[in-house]
């Protein structure tokens, strides 16, 4: 590996490239067993003599943190004190970020320690995953002959894999879209990024759903938006409680998060007429709608707008894996040229291979078999936890009506007290993990209840881990 090395300061030429390989060694950036440049290399690197280099070295060698063998090279060695002094960058103390930041910070997405019983929501099961069948689609793309040249890619994604998102949505969602239409992103959290970068302007009014995904409420407001919750009921959010200032409308209406309710057809065309009277645009997350185990699927927002106010998100993280980190966002053709333009500013284009291997994917019906699969073994989980819930927990908790996705919803039965973040302290010292429902509101009073996922957790722990939740419920 090479070195870095400055020969500024005082001090002879070996003293100063020694003082900066020790450093190098105890803060861990050449680590035990790393091998050195050649004393040649480096010296002609940084224009000094052979010699100069080789005094550097042999005082290393000689106070242990390094180790010569004859015909091999020099490297640090593996009972030196490497890595016992952190590396850190400046502190910075008279430069501060915007204020907005103050109040939002990242989220651990992965616990400190694997739980024992895993029923976060929003997980889905890797082992079920075809990892030998993706292993070969990207490989295949990875070759000389698919890569074809270094440059960079198109901002909307590989052509191909627009083609196949389009088709793809078309027939298991019906959404209207063609190909253009279509521009792959880092995820539903990108895509809902780089609509709020063409569309939001400081204190522009977005209405979100309450309770509702934290991460967008905060994504919106740190692009200088005034957020407003708009409460959900059984029919989804509440269309008459949006402020009439609202430029942007975020829903879920397939599977909304966290209850699981859908957006009933009523309350969909008035979210429309709304949003085409006051000049506003709708973003809808079609979160965890391929997941679904009951009940016929009400047609998207999208596919009933004629007014061009729907920008359609999607992902593939549920389906597939998170880590892929692969989704897409169609939008009306009146915002797709900003939308790109925003791409490429962001990040250019995605991930090649990937993009290309996921095209495959979907176009040979791989895809769909994948969710076939997966969706048969969520239902078994999902079903063991609505029977556990009304034969076990009828005195706390109460299901609510949910079709799809990959969680449940339980909330607190009317006069049952449920400290809910006590509850999830309790599970998490026994190795449950799932979240509490009032962590979801943000205004005004919150709902107690759980929400209880099922993509992680082994169909045979199910029961079991259920069994131990009753303990901490019970208290």
């Amino acid at each position: 590996m090479d070195v870095h090395v400055s020969l500024g300061g005082s001090g002879d030429l070996a003293a100063r490239i020694y003082r900066q390989l020790l450093d190098a060694v105890l803060d861990g950036r050449l680590r035990a067993g790393e091998r050195l440049p050649p004393t040649r290399d480096l010296a002609v690197r940084l224009k000094v003599s052979r010699n100069t280099v080789a005094l550097a070295y042999e005082r290393l060698v000689a106070e242990g943190y390094l180790t010569g063998r004859v015909g091999d090279g020099t490297f640090v060695s593996r009972e030196s004190l490497a890595g016992t002094r952190g590396r850190r960058a400046p502190a910075g103390a008279g430069v501060h970020p915007r204020s907005v930041w103050q109040s939002i910070g990242a989220t651990r997405m992965v616990p400190a320690v694997t739980p024992r019983y895993d029923f976060r929501a929003g997980v889905p099961d890797a082992r079920l995953f075809p990892f030998t069948t993706w292993r070969r689609l990207v490989a295949r793309e990875l070759r000389p002959a698919a890569v074809r040249d270094g440059s960079y890619g198109e901002p909307s994604g590989d052509a191909a894999l627009r083609a196949a998102i389009a088709r793809y949505i078309g027939v298991s969602r019906s959404v209207r879209a063609a190909a253009d239409d279509v521009i792959v992103t880092h995820g539903a959290q990108q895509a809902l990024d780089l609509v709020g970068r063409i569309l939001i302007e400081p204190r522009t009014v977005v209405a979100v759903e309450e309770p509702g995904y934290a991460p967008v409420r905060h994504l919106f407001h740190s692009l200088g938006a005034r957020v407003v919750g708009v409460p959900v009921d059984a029919e989804g959010l509440d269309v008459a409680a949006i402020p009439r200032g609202a430029r942007l409308i975020y829903t879920t209406p397939s599977h909304q998060f966290p209850l699981g309710t859908p957006m009933s057809l009523s309350r969909r065309v008035a979210l429309l007429q709304w949003v085409e009277r006051h000049d506003a645009v709708v973003i809808e997350d079609d979160y965890d709608s391929e997941f679904r185990f009951e009940g016929r699927p009400l047609d998207p927002l999208q596919s009933l707008d004629r007014g061009g106010r729907v920008v359609y998100v999607g992902s593939f993280s549920k389906v597939m894996l998170p880590t892929l980190r692969l989704g897409f966002l169609v939008a009306p053709a009146s915002l797709q040229p900003a939308v790109r333009a925003a791409k490429q500013l962001t990040d250019w284009h995605g991930e090649r291979p990937a993009q290309a291997a996921l095209a495959r994917f979907i176009d040979d019906g791989l895809l769909a078999r994948h969710i076939r699969k997966a969706a048969r073994e969520y239902d078994a989980r999902r079903g063991r936890i609505l029977d556990a819930l009304q034969r076990d927990f009828g005195r706390w908790l109460v299901a609510v009506p949910s079709a799809a996705g990959l969680h449940l919803t339980a909330r607190a039965v009317p006069g049952a007290v449920i400290d809910d973040e006590a509850v999830i302290t309790r599970a998490r010292a026994s190795g449950v993990a799932l979240h509490a429902l009032s962590r979801f509101y943000a205004e005004g009073p919150s709902a107690s209840g759980l929400v209880i996922g099922y993509g992680a957790i082994p169909t045979a722990k199910v029961e079991e881990g259920l069994r131990q939740l009753v303990t901490c419920v019970r208290g």
